[in-house]
């Protein structure tokens, strides 16, 4: 059962409860008021009468039965007894008028001189009679006095009253049922516009919004229900974009996997099935193991990028000056062979940080601007203390990277130029985990670059100060 239904249900039952008692107390206590306005009329009257036999009996005493009956025939011809009169004793019955007398009832014992008897009665022509009764003294001997008042005119119209009553209920409750609906209708039509838009968006149209302009709880309701569609469209688009970069990631990596494989692959079954000259054996040894180190460096960067997203991250208080300066001098010499000058200029200080992680990052970055440089160069490695940690930056005179291709350098596998990084043995994996490293240091990465004029790499670190 719809919910407008439900409440449509609801207002009339509650209409119709609430109306139905109060139009039957009200049918009720106008009826018990015209009823007690009856009796007091009728018993003025009676009294009257009573009162004015008593007079007359104190005035001249009756000694015959047949006075009595002749007082109450003048009496009763002003037609002041209403439907019905009867005077009787104890043992027989005096004077009788009307045809009702016959279905009085005796109320002898619940009267007397002082007080009066009243009952209600329905006789067989179907009306409704108000019978009192009364006694007074003749000499020493008590005489009832019974009289009837026709009050049919107070039952018809309690009946009246009922049936008009039962017409204005069944006509106020099927417009109560109507309007309660229309309203019911207004009211619940936004949940059904949020019914449908988490309809829309189990069937896959994540862009379908409900938009429920309203001061009301349905309103709250429907801007919580957008605000978590925006959610949950944000996250399945980011979901998709993993998957295609996970997807990337692996065709990038069979392709890495699949040349030097290929060529390890040939070169050792050429040595296995010809017999090769002494230059030709050492060309391929060489070949094989040159593909097999750049497998191991490949392995090994992978092996770091998993270690630094899904292993524990401790940071410690730690110096980056003296970790630079340590570094340089370890690959100074290295690089000069290279025709490489490296220098430091580092700002002391202590910040929180991953050691192990923090030198990974500082030989990828090194590594990478030695690669960048054509026939000899400078790399400039600064390190200056910041509110919350430090900021590192890597600069070398190389070649520099298209400003096309400095949104996609942290990419796993993307490389600028593909043919010079594989002949130097890179696998496009180096600024992917320097990335990270930064990422784990609630940090950043960015480029500054210009072709044929070299590249400056910053890198801020937010691990905080020691």
């Amino acid at each position: 059962m719809k919910f407008r239904i439900k409440a449509t249900c609801c207002m009339i039952t509650l209409i119709s409860l609430f109306f139905g008692a109060g139009g039957s107390a009200l049918i009720s206590i106008n009826f018990h008021t015209s009823l007690q306005q009856e009796k007091t009329t009728a018993q003025e009257s009676y009294r009257m009468i009573l009162n004015t036999m008593q007079i007359v009996n104190n005035m001249d005493e009756w000694t015959d039965e047949k006075d009595i009956s002749k007082i109450l025939e003048q009496l009763s011809a002003q037609d002041a007894f209403g439907a019905a009169l009867q005077l009787h004793s104890q043992t027989e019955t005096l004077y009788s008028k009307g045809k009702i007398a016959a279905h009085f009832k005796n109320l002898s014992g619940q009267t007397d001189v002082s007080h009066l008897a009243c009952t209600i009665f329905s006789a067989p022509d179907t009306r409704y009679y108000l019978q009192l009764s009364g006694s007074f003294f003749v000499g020493r001997e008590a005489y009832y006095l019974d009289a009837a008042y026709d009050i049919t005119s107070i039952y018809e119209a309690r009946t009246q009253q009922q049936e008009l009553y039962q017409q204005i209920f069944i006509i106020l409750v099927l417009t109560c049922a109507f309007l309660s609906y229309i309203l019911a209708y207004f009211l619940t039509r936004p949940l059904a516009r949020l019914s449908k838009a988490s309809r829309e968006i189990a069937s896959g149209n994540y862009d379908y919004r409900s938009r429920i302009k309203s001061n009301d709880e349905v309103g709250a309701v429907s801007g919580d229900f957008d605000l978590m569609a925006d959610h949950l469209q944000n996250s399945i688009e980011e979901l998709k974009d993993a998957m295609e970069r996970q997807n990337q990631f692996i065709g990038n990596f069979t392709h890495e996997l699949k040349t030097p494989m290929t060529s390890i692959i040939g070169y050792a079954d050429l040595l296995r099935s010809q017999a090769l000259s002494k230059e030709d054996e050492l060309d391929a040894a060489n070949y094989i193991f040159s593909e097999g180190k750049r497998l191991e460096q490949l392995s090994l960067k992978l092996l770091d990028i998993f270690v630094s997203e899904h292993e524990s991250f401790t940071l410690t208080k730690a110096s980056p000056a003296d970790i630079i300066t340590n570094l340089v001098s370890h690959l100074k010499p290295v690089l000069i062979k290279e025709n490489v000058t490296l220098q430091c200029v580092c700002e002391d200080g202590y910040c929180m940080l991953d050691t192990d992680f923090f030198g990974s990052l500082l030989v990828n970055l090194i590594e990478n601007g030695r690669k960048a440089l054509m026939d000899g160069g400078t790399i400039c490695v600064y390190s200056e203390m910041t509110t919350d940690g430090c900021q590192i930056k890597v600069s070398d005179n190389g070649r520099g990277i298209p400003q096309t291709a400095l949104s996609h350098i942290t990419e796993a596998f993307y490389r600028v130029d593909k043919s010079r990084s594989r002949a130097q043995g890179g696998a496009g994996l180096g600024l992917t985990l320097c990335a990270e490293i930064a990422r784990l240091h609630h940090g950043t990465i960015a480029f500054e670059s210009k072709e044929n004029h070299g590249t400056t790499v910053i890198v801020e670190l937010k691990g905080g100060l020691a």
